[in-house]
Protein backbone atom coordinates (compact mmCIF):
# COMPACT_ATOMS: atom_id res chain seq x y z
CA UNK A 1 0.00 0.00 0.00
CA UNK A 2 1.03 3.61 -0.49
CA UNK A 3 -0.09 6.83 1.16
CA UNK A 4 0.66 10.14 -0.51
CA UNK A 5 1.56 12.55 2.30
CA UNK A 6 1.00 15.53 0.04
CA UNK A 7 -2.72 14.71 0.04
CA UNK A 8 -3.04 14.44 3.84
CA UNK A 9 -3.98 16.99 6.44
CA UNK A 10 -1.44 17.92 9.10
CA UNK A 11 -3.40 15.91 11.66
CA UNK A 12 -3.35 12.82 9.44
CA UNK A 13 0.40 13.18 8.93
CA UNK A 14 0.90 13.54 12.67
CA UNK A 15 -1.21 10.48 13.45
CA UNK A 16 0.76 8.28 11.09
CA UNK A 17 4.17 9.58 12.10
CA UNK A 18 3.78 9.33 15.88
CA UNK A 19 2.41 5.79 15.56
CA UNK A 20 5.11 4.57 13.17
CA UNK A 21 8.26 6.41 14.25
CA UNK A 22 8.57 4.49 17.50
CA UNK A 23 9.73 4.16 20.17
CA UNK A 24 10.68 7.78 20.63
CA UNK A 25 12.80 9.11 23.51
CA UNK A 26 10.96 11.49 25.80
CA UNK A 27 12.39 14.83 26.93
CA UNK A 28 11.03 16.01 30.25
CA UNK A 29 11.85 19.71 29.98
CA UNK A 30 12.02 22.23 32.79
CA UNK A 31 12.01 25.96 32.10
CA UNK A 32 11.62 29.10 34.14
CA UNK A 33 9.06 31.77 33.37
CA UNK A 34 10.01 35.47 33.56
CA UNK A 35 7.94 35.54 36.76
CA UNK A 36 9.92 32.69 38.32
CA UNK A 37 7.43 29.82 37.88
CA UNK A 38 9.05 26.45 37.17
CA UNK A 39 7.40 24.76 34.19
CA UNK A 40 7.80 21.05 33.39
CA UNK A 41 6.44 19.18 30.37
CA UNK A 42 7.22 16.01 28.37
CA UNK A 43 7.95 16.05 24.62
CA UNK A 44 8.51 12.97 22.47
CA UNK A 45 9.52 14.77 19.28
CA UNK A 46 13.01 14.87 20.69
CA UNK A 47 16.48 13.47 20.10
CA UNK A 48 20.20 14.12 20.17
CA UNK A 49 21.59 15.97 17.16
CA UNK A 50 25.36 15.67 17.48
CA UNK A 51 28.35 15.75 19.78
CA UNK A 52 30.55 18.57 18.45
CA UNK A 53 28.98 20.74 19.74
CA UNK A 54 26.79 18.52 21.96
CA UNK A 55 23.25 19.30 20.83
CA UNK A 56 19.76 18.01 21.54
CA UNK A 57 16.56 18.90 19.70
CA UNK A 58 13.11 19.45 21.19
CA UNK A 59 10.19 20.13 18.86
CA UNK A 60 7.18 21.87 20.41
CA UNK A 61 3.90 22.36 18.59
CA UNK A 62 2.04 25.63 18.59
CA UNK A 63 -1.46 25.78 20.00
CA UNK A 64 -4.56 26.57 17.92
CA UNK A 65 -4.53 30.19 16.88
CA UNK A 66 -0.74 30.34 17.06
CA UNK A 67 -0.47 30.58 20.84
CA UNK A 68 2.67 29.22 22.49
CA UNK A 69 2.97 26.47 25.07
CA UNK A 70 4.57 27.57 28.34
CA UNK A 71 7.77 25.67 27.57
CA UNK A 72 8.22 27.35 24.19
CA UNK A 73 7.39 30.77 25.59
CA UNK A 74 9.90 30.35 28.41
CA UNK A 75 12.70 29.12 26.13
CA UNK A 76 12.15 32.06 23.79
CA UNK A 77 12.29 34.48 26.73
CA UNK A 78 15.07 32.94 28.82
CA UNK A 79 17.09 30.96 26.21
CA UNK A 80 17.78 28.19 28.72
CA UNK A 81 16.19 24.84 29.58
CA UNK A 82 16.92 21.48 31.18
CA UNK A 83 16.25 18.19 29.38
CA UNK A 84 15.61 15.15 31.58
CA UNK A 85 15.42 11.48 30.60
CA UNK A 86 12.81 9.84 32.80
CA UNK A 87 12.86 6.16 33.77
CA UNK A 88 10.28 3.60 34.81
CA UNK A 89 10.32 4.83 38.41
CA UNK A 90 9.44 8.38 37.36
CA UNK A 91 7.22 7.67 34.34
CA UNK A 92 3.90 8.27 36.11
CA UNK A 93 5.03 11.59 37.55
CA UNK A 94 6.49 12.58 34.18
CA UNK A 95 3.15 11.86 32.49
CA UNK A 96 1.41 14.01 35.11
CA UNK A 97 3.41 17.05 33.94
CA UNK A 98 1.51 16.90 30.63
CA UNK A 99 -1.55 18.33 32.37
CA UNK A 100 -2.86 21.62 30.99
CA UNK A 101 -2.39 24.11 33.81
CA UNK A 102 -2.42 27.90 34.06
CA UNK A 103 0.98 29.47 33.37
CA UNK A 104 1.34 30.53 37.00
CA UNK A 105 0.90 26.95 38.31
CA UNK A 106 3.94 24.68 38.37
CA UNK A 107 3.64 21.12 37.09
CA UNK A 108 6.40 20.21 39.53
CA UNK A 109 3.95 20.53 42.42
CA UNK A 110 1.22 18.57 40.62
CA UNK A 111 3.60 15.70 39.80
CA UNK A 112 5.16 15.64 43.26
CA UNK A 113 8.69 16.17 41.96
CA UNK A 114 11.53 17.85 43.85
CA UNK A 115 13.80 20.40 42.16
CA UNK A 116 17.36 21.49 42.83
CA UNK A 117 19.37 24.39 41.40
CA UNK A 118 21.41 23.90 38.25
CA UNK A 119 24.94 25.24 37.94
CA UNK A 120 25.11 26.87 34.51
CA UNK A 121 21.46 27.71 33.79
CA UNK A 122 18.65 29.27 35.81
CA UNK A 123 15.91 26.63 35.37
CA UNK A 124 16.17 23.96 38.07
CA UNK A 125 16.57 20.22 37.52
CA UNK A 126 14.31 17.47 38.82
CA UNK A 127 16.05 15.46 41.52
CA UNK A 128 14.17 12.17 41.10
CA UNK A 129 14.90 11.77 37.37
CA UNK A 130 18.16 9.91 36.59
CA UNK A 131 19.49 12.15 33.79
CA UNK A 132 19.38 15.93 33.35
CA UNK A 133 21.16 18.01 30.70
CA UNK A 134 21.61 21.72 31.34
CA UNK A 135 21.14 23.46 27.98
CA UNK A 136 21.40 26.91 26.49
CA UNK A 137 19.50 27.76 23.33
CA UNK A 138 21.77 27.20 20.32
CA UNK A 139 19.40 27.68 17.39
CA UNK A 140 15.69 27.85 16.53
CA UNK A 141 13.81 26.53 13.52
CA UNK A 142 10.21 27.65 13.14
CA UNK A 143 7.42 26.39 10.92
CA UNK A 144 3.74 27.28 10.80
CA UNK A 145 2.98 24.54 13.33
CA UNK A 146 6.11 24.15 15.46
CA UNK A 147 9.20 25.51 17.10
CA UNK A 148 12.29 23.29 16.94
CA UNK A 149 14.72 24.26 19.69
CA UNK A 150 18.32 23.13 19.51
CA UNK A 151 19.92 23.08 22.94
CA UNK A 152 23.65 23.06 23.55
CA UNK A 153 24.46 20.81 26.50
CA UNK A 154 26.64 22.51 29.10
CA UNK A 155 26.45 20.02 31.96
CA UNK A 156 25.10 16.57 32.82
CA UNK A 157 23.58 15.55 36.13
CA UNK A 158 23.27 11.76 36.53
CA UNK A 159 22.03 9.50 39.26
CA UNK A 160 24.87 8.34 41.50
CA UNK A 161 26.59 5.30 40.03
CA UNK A 162 25.03 5.61 36.58
CA UNK A 163 28.13 7.05 34.87
CA UNK A 164 31.81 6.16 35.34
CA UNK A 165 33.34 9.63 35.03
CA UNK A 166 36.80 8.23 34.17
CA UNK A 167 35.71 6.08 31.22
CA UNK A 168 32.40 7.89 30.47
CA UNK A 169 30.82 4.42 30.53
CA UNK A 170 27.10 4.34 31.31
CA UNK A 171 25.84 1.41 33.36
CA UNK A 172 23.08 0.37 30.97
CA UNK A 173 21.86 -2.32 33.36
CA UNK A 174 21.06 0.40 35.90
CA UNK A 175 19.35 2.64 33.33
CA UNK A 176 15.68 1.91 32.58
CA UNK A 177 14.39 4.81 30.46
CA UNK A 178 10.92 4.78 28.96
CA UNK A 179 10.01 5.55 25.37
CA UNK A 180 6.89 6.89 23.72
CA UNK A 181 4.85 4.52 21.55
CA UNK A 182 1.70 5.22 19.55
CA UNK A 183 -1.79 6.00 20.80
CA UNK A 184 -0.60 7.56 24.04
CA UNK A 185 1.33 4.45 25.08
CA UNK A 186 4.75 4.23 26.70
CA UNK A 187 7.18 1.33 26.40
CA UNK A 188 9.83 -0.15 28.68
CA UNK A 189 13.27 -0.55 27.13
CA UNK A 190 14.63 -3.50 29.11
CA UNK A 191 14.37 -6.05 26.30
CA UNK A 192 17.72 -5.53 24.58
CA UNK A 193 19.87 -7.61 22.25
CA UNK A 194 23.05 -7.55 20.19
CA UNK A 195 23.44 -8.70 16.59
CA UNK A 196 26.51 -10.96 16.41
CA UNK A 197 27.39 -12.96 13.29
CA UNK A 198 23.87 -12.56 11.99
CA UNK A 199 22.27 -13.71 15.24
CA UNK A 200 20.32 -11.85 17.93
CA UNK A 201 21.99 -12.51 21.28
CA UNK A 202 21.53 -11.18 24.78
CA UNK A 203 24.02 -8.47 25.84
CA UNK A 204 26.62 -9.51 28.43
CA UNK A 205 25.77 -9.07 32.12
Amino acid sequence: MQIDFTTLTAQQCYKLMVNLVVPRPVALVTTLSPGGVVNAAPFSVFNMVGEDPPLVMVSINKLPGGAFKDTARNILAQREFVVHIADEATAIAMDATAAELPADVSEIDVAGFTVAPCIDVKPPRIVEVPVAFECTLHEIMESESRFVFFGRILRLHAREGLVDTETMHVDLHAFAPVGRFGAGQYVRLRDRFLVVDGQCVAPPG
